[in-house]
Parts: structure tokens; C-alpha cells; sequence
């Protein structure tokens, strides 16, 4: 999209960069904001890339997608050529990603892999979602405890595959647990769910020939904090 003639407001995004250079900006998305736009009408994070430029004609482009309710990390190319390349990196699997979530309930057991296809099923009465689907697309998780309050556990996840919803589907039928604040993916029964999900690009690291690797870690969001871990930025510090 061709950005207006007339110079565009400073986006209030321009405080969540956390990474920029000449080809590649890395945004710490808040949660609640929609990287495509919504059906509602919505703000969506195509209304902010005018005031994302900085100096360039070009509006960066996001290269990949986190859901609505997912804040953190979030890779923007600056110009078509990097935008190609690092589309390739991540179908490649050479993109390393590290989610943090909060488990409504504690695992029987403290790490593990998933590895669960998942397949999109629609109806009705309840929409769209991913199940598991031995047809279905691959779909690879790895996760591990850092903690558990309360009834409440805090988990590290890191993806091997980026399929759709794959985390949430994963927490709910790989560790049988949903994510707090889950709308959608969680046990038969539960009562509905309150608030934003918590789930949380931590981390993302993607290489490149020749020069410093894409990279940064957002900071751990105020909900997480509230939801009874404080300290979940030092019990998920390293990269």
C-alpha cells in the first residue's frame, strides 16, 4: 500500500520498537491489536504502518501474524526484497520464536514436546478453530514449567512449526490445559473466560548472511504481572 502524500502522525507504536535497521523492524505488539484488519472495523496494525516509516517511502510490512489477544514480538520488513527473504526464513523453520503463557491450572508434568497436527473445522454455533487432526497440517511445540501459583502456571513455549492457533490448540490438547483468558480453546465445561489470553511473544531471533541476527525480547506485559507472576521477567530472561 502506497503511504498518502501528506506526512503521516508518528504512530504510538514508535515506543514498542524494539529492533530496527535499514531492512527489518522488530515491534513489541500490544495485545487487543489486530495485525489484519478486523471484520468489526476495528484499528488493526495497517492504520499505524504510515507512522512506522522512519524516513523511508515504503511502508514496512508484518511478515508473519500473531492473534489479536497475542502481544510481544512481531517482525516487519522494510522493503519487498527483505520482506521475500525473511518470508522464506520463516517457512524455512530458521526463525526462533519463545512464547510465554499463562496455563489455567498447573501440568502433571514440568516440559515436554508436543508433537500434534492440527486441521481447521468450522460450524455454525461455534465458528472456526484448529483440533487435532492426524490429516492435518505439522505441528510442533516444545514447552517447559517456570512456575506455578495458585492454581496457575506460567510456561514457556517455543514452536518448532507456525501453524494457526497452534499454542492455544496445543496447550488445551498437547498439555490439556487452556491458556488463561482463552475465549476459545479451552476444556469442556470451564466456565467462560475473562479477560485477554495470555499469551506473549517473548522472544524472536532470525538470522541473516552477513550481518547481526533479527533480534530482541519484549518485555513481559502488566496482565501477566497481575495474574500472579511478577517476576515472570526474570524466571524468562534469557534469550
Amino acid at each position: 500500500m502506497r503511504p498518502a502524500h501528506s506526512k503521516p502522525l508518528p504512530s504510538p507504536l514508535v515506543d514498542r520498537v524494539l529492533f530496527m535497521d535499514g531492512e527489518a523492524i522488530l515491534l513489541d505488539k500490544p495485545a487487543g491489536l489486530a495485525v489484519d484488519p478486523p471484520r468489526d472495523g476495528s484499528l488493526s496494525l495497517e492504520n499505524h504502518l504510515a507512522g512506522l516509516t522512519f524516513g523511508f517511502e515504503r511502508w514496512p510490512l508484518p511478515v508473519h501474524r500473531l492473534d489479536r489477544d497475542t502481544s510481544g514480538c512481531l517482525l516487519l520488513a522494510r522493503n519487498p526484497k527483505a520482506a521475500k527473504r525473511f518470508t522464506q526464513a520463516f517457512e524455512a523453520r530458521q526463525v526462533t520464536k519463545r512464547y510465554l503463557a499463562i496455563l489455567d491450572g498447573v501440568p502433571a508434568e514440568l516440559a515436554g514436546m508436543i508433537d500434534l497436527p492440527l486441521g481447521k473445522v468450522s460450524t455454525r454455533e461455534t465458528g472456526w478453530r484448529m483440533v487435532p487432526d492426524p490429516k492435518g497440517k505439522s505441528a510442533i511445540t516444545h514447552w517447559r514449567v517456570l512456575a506455578s501459583r495458585e492454581g496457575r502456571s506460567l510456561v514457556s513455549m517455543t514452536p518448532e512449526t507456525g501453524r494457526t492457533h497452534q499454542l492455544r490448540a496445543h496447550a488445551l490438547h498437547g498439555i490439556g490445559l487452556g491458556i488463561l483468558g482463552d475465549p476459545v480453546y479451552r476444556p469442556l465445561g470451564a466456565p467462560s473466560a475473562q479477560g485477554a489470553t495470555l499469551l506473549h511473544s517473548r522472544f524472536l531471533s532470525m538470522p541473516r548472511a552477513g550481518k547481526a541476527p533479527v533480534e530482541a525480547l519484549a518485555p513481559v506485559p502488566a496482565s501477566f504481572h497481575d495474574a500472579g507472576f511478577p517476576d515472570a521477567d526474570t524466571l524468562d530472561a534469557v534469550p
